[in-house]
């Protein structure tokens, strides 16, 4: 009866240290405490004012909500640094008329990864995802603003997988 117990009470022990590894992110075990994310310069030919300071607080964000890493100025053990090198509206389907029915709007970010406490994670990478929206519609305000969270969401959490969840 002791050693059933005692089996028991291992296995017990056995599961939750396994648990610990894990968490809901997916991310495992990080071995850091801090990240930093550099501002993000908007190199693109086509500039829209303000997208490189969203995208750099977007990531900023998402990171401090999926992990309990603390957000440092310098000295990150994981440091972010890139800049948004593509932002780009194309014509993606056009009427009988020759005029586009459909736009699609691009954007693409350089991030260099660095990870101090274990270098063979260390990255440069571009990422890119669009929007696309009806040819008839101006991309301003609230259709602006909402094609930028769509692609910010996706591109932020890929770098988020790439560089943490390792998916």
């Amino acid at each position: 009866m002791k050693y059933i117990k005692l089996l028991c009470l291992i296995g017990v022990a056995l599961i939750c240290n396994g648990c610990s590894v894990y968490n809901f992110t997916g991310t495992g075990k990080i071995n850091a405490d801090t990240f930093q994310v550099n501002y993000f310069q908007n190199a693109s030919e086509l500039v829209e004012p303000g997208i490189e300071r969203t995208f750099t607080q977007r990531l900023q964000n998402l990171i401090q909500n999926q992990t309990n890493l603390n957000l440092v100025n310098s000295g990150g053990d994981l440091v972010y640094e890139g800049e948004i090198t593509d932002y780009r509206i194309t014509p993606m389907t056009a009427t009988a008329d020759q005029r586009a029915s459909q736009n699609r709007l691009t954007v693409s970010v350089l991030v260099r990864f660095t990870n101090k406490n274990k270098e063979d994670d260390d990255f440069e990478k571009r990422f890119s995802f669009f929007y696309d929206y009806s040819g008839d519609a101006l991309l301003v305000g609230p259709r602006l603003r909402e094609a930028l969270d769509v692609i910010f969401e996706r591109i932020t959490q890929d770098i988020f997988n790439d560089s943490l969840a390792k998916w």
